[in-house]
């Protein structure tokens, strides 16, 4: 009986076939399951659907939040920027005003969307200034948990929560003002917020460091805790990483979108008559810190935090408000419905 001939066709997918390798091709490991590619594939999705950021920047006017934006991002992304409102009027209560950019780099995409509070801290009586600040990232979780409990939800939910809050500290050298305290204890427990000092090309370099160790020391007197928050760090190299970041808290940064020649090279600078401050130079100020952690390497654990912790945190306590409302609406006893939650 001769042998029967299997057409290339009938290759098993085993041989690699199915796949498009060629059946002459070395031999894989036999024991190489495959699971590191979904890496790959994650890459893909995320590469397709792009990336959202919205960065909220608090602080008085004139402290440099539309040009250290535009120095983040080496663009113009800052509303002045784009509206060409520069000489603006002060308004006389806290307005929230946002715009969003597409930027993209290198193939991937994000949607920035940055949102500028004028009027904050620019009366003469500034008593509850934030509260406009607070009700509007609570408005943007509001958006969406009724997005998040529609019955016919959307397959991307768009996310317009506010995942950090740049806060301008003014380069005064001596301590934080009382606004300051209050502003950081009532949003730090609602949004992410990572203090700067502003114009900190106004301080000697000695007047920083104190003013920086001063600030630290108020920040725990009163029980602020500003990101990369500890209790939220995941392990042992997380930790080891955000306590360096915690103890250059708060940034002192200095902005510029005009670029100059020093020494051959092409940097962001802010030139004196003694010389040029180099924004990206370490030694001069530390920007370039700020920017690594807002976008190198901590850019999504902020939006995970901003959805785990702070969302969360809003949706548990809205869920509850509305089933007490329910009950009492039913006339169900507070504590029959507080049993049957636990």
């Amino acid at each position: 009986m001769s042998e029967a001939v299997v057409p290339d066709a009938m290759v098993s997918p085993a041989m690699g076939g199915l796949y498009g390798e060629k059946v002459g091709a070395p031999a894989m490991d036999f024991s190489y399951v495959g699971i590191d590619a979904i890496l790959e594939q994650m890459r893909r999705k995320a590469m397709k659907q792009g990336f959202e950021l919205n960065i909220m920047v608090v602080g008085q006017s004139g402290l440099g939040k539309s040009t250290l934006m535009n120095t983040l991002f080496k663009s113009k992304v800052s509303r002045k920027s784009v509206l060409g409102t520069a000489q603006e009027k002060i308004p006389k209560t806290v307005e929230i005003k946002s715009i969003s950019h597409d930027i993209e780099e290198k193939g991937v995409r994000m949607k920035l969307t940055v949102i500028d509070t004028p009027g904050f801290g620019d009366q003469i009586n500034n008593e509850n200034c934030w509260q406009p600040i607070m009700k509007f990232i609570n408005d943007q979780y509001e958006v969406y948990l009724q997005e998040e409990i529609n019955i016919n939800r959307k397959k991307r939910i768009p996310d317009s929560r506010v995942h950090c809050c740049i806060y301008f500290i003014p380069p005064t050298g001596h301590c934080l003002r009382p606004l300051d305290v209050e502003f950081m204890q009532r949003l730090s427990k609602v949004v992410n917020i990572v203090p700067v000092i502003a114009k900190a090309d106004t301080l000697t370099l000695e007047e920083r460091d104190f003013f920086k160790k001063k600030i630290r020391e108020e920040l725990r007197a009163n029980g602020i805790d500003v990101y990369p928050q500890k209790e939220f760090d995941e392990d042992a190299e997380d930790r080891m990483i955000n306590e360096k970041i915690r103890e250059m808290i708060p940034f002192a940064v200095v902005g510029s979108d005009q670029e100059y020649q020093v020494n051959g090279r092409r940097l962001l600078g802010r030139k004196t008559k003694w010389g040029t401050i180099e924004v990206e130079n370490i030694a001069h100020c530390e920007f370039a810190y700020l920017r690594d952690l807002l976008i190198r390497t901590h850019m999504q654990n902020i939006k995970d935090i901003t959805s785990s912790i702070h969302y969360e945190m809003y949706r548990v306590r809205r869920l509850n408000e509305n089933n007490s409302m329910v009950a009492h609406a039913n006339g169900i006893p507070e504590h029959h419905l507080a049993a049957h939650e636990m």
